[in-house]
């Protein structure tokens, strides 16, 4: 039986970049572009109508803009949505607002119209878009900010309860990409402000981590910013691989520094999940709680197994809360993986593992 093509609305005002979608788009035939819209009031009627599968959308646009769209959408018809962004600071922190409140990920407007540039811009759309047909459509809504109190500050989540002294050498290690933001900003929260440090690798374009681990701070216990080259990891600090570039580290146990990379692509990405853990692999697996979490693709299967074989613990987030369950059944399909659970006991179970002395845990199912 013939696989229908994945249905798509373009949603931009720029009439250059409408084009430029709907060809990136057209070529592959997996995808039917349904048509376009020039703004966002103009894309609502279009998407009530002709009910897409996928929606590409742009931010900045006339009569209602992208983040107007959304609400609109996720309350009345949720539908997986890629937003295609400018890459300034202003587009990147809107960017960033629109995952918060349902899309599934975000690409980056070309700087330059050149050859290359433009081919690669192409090329993240099909994957972007692929990854928000494949999404959990049950875990599509509308996600308003964060409530925020008389004074301005974003409400916190109560964080875990972490009974007994973890280890100080430790380090926790997270893979992630579509999807991503949203789950991080539900689940970082959690983790309390004395904790071992966490470093992560989210597929996110070059220009929108910085802001990303800014959005962070407004509701982390912990701090977060996006990693730099030299840094110390160190307790209470979660850092941020930067876009187009690979997080790994030098040193040695208990006195790690991030080393970045601006080296090929590893499992088609840049920054790689898979860099990353093999990265630690190499200086202290044994310390290593790696976690692989929703993302379209395969990357961190492979170095998760390796800091497996090595002596790390491992988790994989399971199906049901995984926006896209791409990354994370790759991991448990490596038989490596010793707890598959939901978003929501993802901090437990990593503090369960740091608890284990022996470091050595059976492999199990929950």
């Amino acid at each position: 039986m013939a696989i229908s093509p994945t249905r798509v609305l373009v949603i931009d005002d720029s009439v250059f970049m409408r084009n430029m979608l709907k060809s990136a788009l057209g070529k592959d035939p997996g995808f039917e572009v349904l048509g376009s819209a020039n703004d966002g009031q103009a894309g609502l009627e279009q998407i009530y109508a002709l009910k897409p599968d996928v929606i590409t959308l742009d931010i900045e646009m006339p009569r209602l803009d992208g983040l107007g769209v959304l609400e609109q959408l996720m309350r009345k018809q949720p539908t997986p949505v890629v937003v295609v962004s400018t890459k300034t600071q202003k587009g990147a922190q809107t960017s960033l607002e629109a995952l918060s409140r349902g899309a599934i990920a975000c690409v980056a407007k070309p700087v330059l119209q050149k050859g290359a540039t433009l081919e690669a811009f192409q090329t993240e759309v099909v994957h972007a878009v692929r990854a928000a047909a494949a999404s959990n459509r049950r875990r599509l809504s509308w996600r308003p900010a964060g409530a925020a109190s008389a004074a301005g500050a974003v409400a916190r989540p109560k964080a875990i309860n972490v009974l007994g002294r973890l280890p100080s050498d430790a380090i926790v290690a997270i893979g992630i990409s579509a999807g991503g933001p949203q789950t991080l900003r539900e689940m970082l929260p959690r983790f309390p402000k004395i904790f071992p440090p966490v470093v992560i690798t989210q597929h996110m374009p070059n220009g929108f981590t910085a802001a990303f681990a800014e959005r962070l701070m407004q509701t982390c216990n912990m701090s977060a910013k996006e990693a730099a080259e030299g840094d110390l990891v160190r307790g209470g600090q979660i850092l941020i691989a930067p876009g187009d570039q690979h997080l790994t580290f030098t040193g040695t146990t208990g006195n790690l520094r991030v080393k970045l990379s601006n080296g090929a692509k590893v499992s088609g990405f840049r920054p790689s999940a898979d860099a990353m853990f093999d990265s630690l692999a190499g200086i202290c697996p044994q310390k290593v709680v790696a976690v692989v979490m929703t993302g379209m693709g395969f990357d961190g299967a492979a170095g998760l197994k390796r800091l497996k074989q090595a002596g790390a613990r491992t988790v994989a987030q399971d199906a049901e809360t995984s926006i896209v369950y791409g990354m994370p059944k790759a991991a448990a399909e490596t038989g490596c993986v010793d707890r598959i659970v939901g978003v929501d006991q993802i901090p437990e179970t990593i503090v369960e593992l740091l608890s284990i002395p022996d470091r050595t845990p059976a492999l199990s199912r929950r």
